[in-house]
């Protein structure tokens, strides 16, 4: 993919933003454009065109030391852009940069990076980056307009799904001049458009191989971020070298951020050996996804001692959401009914008591803790307009808000949902033959196989496993190593796993990634359920194609409940709260942003004064 170039620095320079913010509150059929430091979904841009830095950064944070990053997996590849191999995805901020980067405090907000201004009108029919004329790739070359023209037909020609997708919706594109590139957006009816161009990796186009550029590859990419690839370790680790002359060292948006000399990502093969590492000092810090594990786990004598911390972080975004996945492209899960009765026969009460310290709740939905949620709420007459033309696929207590998820007695052995997971099931075409469910024309027993590869993921699935044989299902659980599961679940190799889809309070054109019917059959993508609904189709674009905020809200909130009502999952439990261990020699701000934490804004502890003016 990449070439191999002599690299030298050239020097770090500020940059000067415009005096005029962006305004998107202009009257319907406005066509004027602005021009502007930030560009927001819905709204203006909380931070003026003469910020300083980002509140969730400490712009004194002293520069200087290593952080190391225990990664569970493997990688073959640097290139996170394509589908083929296991990337490294920090090339993506850390070494690659885009035109403009997302403030953390906010919904959907992009300030300047490598574009200075950022111009478009109330229609969003075009969009406009004047790029800062310091901006450098780490091998000294400008970045122009030219690069990114290329990056966008690269990426959609060669790039990954969602790179495809995306880019394909820009009608022309020109340069304007060496620093200025438009593109024109007529008919794509997505005002999101502007902000995913603006988050579009830049690479440069002397320094990439398009006949190659689907291979996976270990050579060092080339990029204009803070970091530059020094160390390379096949499958075990990746080193990145700060540039102490990246050109945008002293831009507001990046003022505290970037501070260690080094980060080294050590990657480890399986979770106990990631968590040994830890305890004995081998990497930074940890997120905790276990809860068992955040309890009991964390007795070790550095965390008596206070030599790791634990912090609990709140963050402002929906709350991310567990789910047991059907594969609906599988004929056993094809039946609506089918999935009906087996949420109906997980006993979220038993495993929550036993396995969670009763700390999680459930919702049923994808915005879980937000706005955006639909689960117990009425649809307003919006949502009720958008959902008029599937009203027959919508239960009418999905609509009114009255649906809720079964509760158990919490005993392993409710027969008030084994009765009604039956009386689904026999509908469906399957009836008990002693203790084993079969199916009725073919006599097949009724069994699948759930893909795990964590301990908590193991350890609900045998839960799950236990309420099953009470229907005469007999599923089988197999573990296998991160990578193999990755591997499967990107080519939609299995029957049921678990995953969890991160929100934003910004949902935009991701959700067509996640569960749009164009993704249901291309590997790579994030519709893993395989998930082929008009319905869905119809509220992502409601959503991508909403002005005003009300209408945005309604147009999510009805996509919440179309997926609701095609039970293609079961919903597990939701997190309200980030757990991160840390050892003591790295610090952070107080201030947490919106998205909860960010290693970008950490450092290490003990820097000298001189080091940190410098």
């Amino acid at each position: 993919m990449f070439k191999f170039l002599r690299l030298f620095e050239g020097p770090g320079l500020r940059l000067c933003v415009l005096a005029s913010a962006l305004s998107l509150g202009l009257s319907a059929g406005s066509t004027r454009a602005e021009e502007a430091h930030a560009i927001a979904m819905h709204g203006k841009p909380a931070m003026p065109a003469d910020f300083t830095h980002m509140p969730y950064a400490n712009p004194d944070a002293p520069k200087g030391g290593r952080l190391t990053w225990g990664v569970l997996g493997t990688f073959d590849s640097l290139n996170p852009f394509i589908v083929r191999g296991l990337a490294v995805q920090q090339m993506r901020g850390y070494v690659v940069e885009s035109l403009l980067a997302r403030g953390n405090d906010e919904p959907f907000t992009l300030y300047g990076l490598l574009a200075r201004s950022v111009e478009t009108n109330d229609e969003r029919s075009f969009v406009t980056f004047r790029l800062d004329p310091r901006a450098r790739f780490s091998d000294g070359t400008p970045v122009t307009a030219e690069d990114v023209l290329f990056s966008w037909q690269l990426l959609r020609d060669h790039g990954r799904p969602n790179h495809r997708q995306y880019y394909a919706k820009v009608a022309r594109a020109e340069a304007a001049d060496p620093l200025t590139v438009r593109f024109d957006l007529a008919g794509a009816s997505d005002r999101e458009l502007p902000l995913i161009l603006g988050l579009m990796p830049i690479l440069p186009k002397h320094a990439v191989d398009v006949a190659t550029f689907e291979e996976t590859t270990l050579a060092s990419p080339i990029g204009s971020g803070p970091y530059r690839v020094t160390a390379v370790k096949p499958g075990a680790s990746v080193t990145l070298t700060r540039n102490p002359d990246y050109w945008g060292r002293d831009l507001a948006i990046n003022r505290g951020l970037y501070n260690f000399d080094e980060i080294r990502l050590d990657y480890f093969r399986e979770a106990n050996g990631q968590f040994e590492a830890f305890k004995r000092g081998l990497y930074d810090f940890r997120i905790e996804h276990e809860p068992l594990r955040w309890h009991e786990g964390y007795g070790f004598p550095a965390a008596k001692s206070g030599e790791v911390i634990r912090d609990t972080v709140k963050p402002g975004l929906p709350q991310p959401s567990e789910f047991l996945v059907f594969n609906t492209r599988r004929p056993l899960f094809a039946d609506i009914r089918v999935r009906q009765a087996l949420t109906l026969l997980f006993d979220f009460e038993l495993v929550n008591r036993n396995y969670f310290f009763g700390l999680y709740s459930r919702v049923a939905g994808y915005f879980a803790g937000s706005d955006l949620s639909a689960y117990g709420r009425p649809a307003d007459a919006r949502e009720r307009e958008l959902l008029k033309p599937f009203a027959a696929q919508i239960r009418p207590d999905i609509m009114d808000g009255s649906y809720r998820l079964p509760v158990t007695d919490g005993s392993g052995r409710d027969r008030t949902t084994l009765r009604a997971a039956l009386k689904l099931l026999s509908d469906a075409g399957y009836e008990l033959d002693g203790t084993v469910l079969r199916n009725r024309a073919t006599k097949a027993p009724f069994t699948f196989e759930i893909l795990v590869t964590t301990r908590d993921q193991e350890r609900i699935a045998l839960a799950f496993q236990r309420d099953l044989k009470r229907a005469g299902i007999e599923p089988s659980v197999r573990t296998v190593d991160p990578v193999q599961f990755d591997q499967r679940r990107l080519a939609y190799e299995f029957d049921m796993i678990q995953n969890r889809w991160d929100q934003s309070l910004s949902p935009g054109n991701e959700q067509s990634f996640y569960w749009g019917s164009a993704a249901a059959d291309n590997p790579g993508t994030r519709n893993y359920m395989g998930a082929r609904d008009g319905a869905v189709d119809a509220m992502i674009a409601a959503l991508l194609e909403a002005r005003e905020h009300t209408d945005f809200v309604s147009s999510v909130r009805a996509l919440d409940r179309a997926l609701i009502a095609g039970f293609y999952t079961i919903p597990l439990f939701n997190v309200s709260e980030q757990w991160i261990a840390r050892w003591n020699r790295i610090e952070r701000p107080k201030r947490t942003s919106l998205s909860g934490y960010l290693p970008e804004t950490w450092w290490s502890k003990g820097q000298p004064q001189a080091h940190q003016a410098k």
